[in-house]
């Protein structure tokens, strides 16, 4: 069985998500949407995904914090977006 322990503690379920999210934009690209929309739709969720992959690896909290702050203004920016296509 393999150590999920381990997966975790290394930041390696963080890359997980990273590479599916990484897949999803592609294929919401390929789809036809365009590329600011999928950047600003997946970016918010890529951001904690590093926060946490930091917070995984013991990195200080200032690369923790970091990408944590950075997901809200870009998350604004996509609802704002959204709000004006309406």
């Amino acid at each position: 069985m393999p150590n999920l322990a381990a997966f975790f503690a290394s930041g390696h379920a963080a890359d997980l998500v990273l590479a599916v999210l990484a897949v999803e934009a592609l294929l919401l690209m390929r789809a036809g949407r365009p590329a600011i929309d999928v950047a600003l739709l997946l970016l918010p969720g890529a951001c904690m995904m590093l926060g946490l992959r930091a917070a995984l690896v013991g990195a200080s909290w200032p690369w923790i914090a970091l990408p944590l702050a950075a997901s809200f203004p870009v998350h604004l920016a996509d609802m704002l977006r959204r709000g004006r296509g309406r």
